[in-house]
């Protein structure tokens, strides 16, 4: 995934009201650009550090940019805009970078399933019968540590995507819960245990009930992102 054009440089003044965040670019522009992460992006950015954003061409839009990436507390690259963890899976699996998940007949976005009224993020067809792929995106990092963690904040949402995944496994339909690290010095990703116990014990019972669980990390630049390796799961 390239950013068309190459992604624009500031420092961060702030972050607030969760969606908004006040940053200088190197030019000394002051801009209010939104912020696409509902998470508490822990340590993934400090007041004054480097961040990257996209810039709108839309005169109608209310904010000229939108936050893409930041340099973080311990010197990582992260890219903190979740919305962009789905395409980069998208454009891996049609690439056929993943490949556990190759050989697909078809691919379907946002699909209905499971008894609490959940949205799969992909339903892969397969000769054998369908594959449902829960995307989550993770950028939360600790000192020099290679292990990233997820989640960064307590998510419910979360749970019930893994007890979905786990119902449709203990029924023999494949399920598979997929993590795009989007973080840059990272080789394996683990449940953040002390954040939220409950996703990690349904993680975990996920696991037991069949659950396929996955790790592909992204290298990251100011001008493109892509998922390019498999990475160890530490449940």
């Amino acid at each position: 995934m390239r950013f068309e054009p190459p992604l624009e440089e500031g420092r961060l003044l702030q972050r607030y009201k969760r969606f908004l965040a006040d940053i200088e670019t190197s030019c000394g522009e002051r801009l209010t650009i939104h912020c696409p992460n509902t998470g508490s992006m822990l340590n993934c950015m400090e007041e004054g550090g480097r961040v990257w954003f996209s810039r709108s061409a839309d005169p109608k839009r209310r904010l000229p940019g939108t936050w893409e990436l930041s340099e973080t507390p311990q010197g990582r690259l992260a890219c903190v805009n979740t919305a962009r963890a789905n395409a980069l899976v998208e454009e891996a699996l049609r690439g056929g970078l993943i490949e556990e998940l190759s050989g697909f007949t078809a691919l379907r976005r946002e699909v209905p399933y499971g008894e609490e009224r959940s949205r799969a993020d992909f339903r892969l067809d397969y000769p054998q019968g369908p594959a449902f792929v829960e995307v989550k995106s993770v950028t939360l990092g600790f000192d020099a540590s290679p292990v990233a963690a997820f989640p960064d904040a307590v998510t419910q949402r979360g749970s019930k995507h893994l007890r979905e995944l786990a119902a449709l496994a203990r029924r023999g339909v494949r399920a598979v819960q997929l993590y795009c690290v989007n973080l840059s010095g990272i080789e394996a990703v683990r449940p953040a245990q002390e954040i939220d116990p409950g996703y990690a014990a349904a993680l975990r019972e996920a696991l037991a009930a069949g659950v396929e669980v996955l790790a592909y990390g992204a290298s990251l630049s100011p001008e493109a992102i892509r998922l390019e390796r498999r990475l160890a799961v530490y449940p």
